[in-house]
């Protein structure tokens, strides 16, 4: 099994019948982008999409949003997914390890990110990797548009 961690540069056909194929494994309610939400996605200044290919297949993804604020760069990871059949390979573990070395070649002072409670292996994988649980609220607002 060869893994391959890389940043996504295109919105093409493999982009997204793999974010098709995955996002649906994240979230129930996130439609899969096509070809032009996957483009605005890449192209965005603040986001770095990266894809875990096995043997060449993409078969897992994360954001990594980074951002100048008032008390320094920052860094957040977003929209963790790896495929069901290629979970307990590491590819959480590649891609998490990934953004945090961009995020800290970047300058950012903290990379952050949020994981529900019932998602027991990922939450093993965060602070196996050096993430700390905050003492915080994440609040939401929903808005309609």
């Amino acid at each position: 099994m060869s893994l391959e961690v890389a940043v996504a540069r295109e919105a093409d056909d493999e982009m997204v019948e793999a974010f098709t194929r995955l996002l649906p494994q994240l979230s129930s309610s996130a439609a899969p982008p096509d070809h032009e939400s996957l483009r605005r996605l890449l192209a965005a200044e603040a986001n770095t999409v990266l894809v875990a290919r096995v043997d060449g297949r993409v078969v897992g993804t994360l954001t990594l949003a980074m951002f100048p604020l008032p008390t320094g760069m920052r860094a957040w990871i977003e929209d963790v997914v790896v495929d069901e059949a290629a979970r307990g390979y590491g590819v959480g573990a590649a891609l998490t390890e990934e953004a945090v070395r961009l995020a800290d070649a970047a300058g950012a002072r903290t990379v952050d990110l949020t994981s529900r409670p019932s998602r027991k292996a990922a939450n093993r994988l965060y602070e196996r990797l050096g993430f700390l649980v905050r003492d915080t609220r994440v609040f939401r607002y929903t808005l309609q548009g």
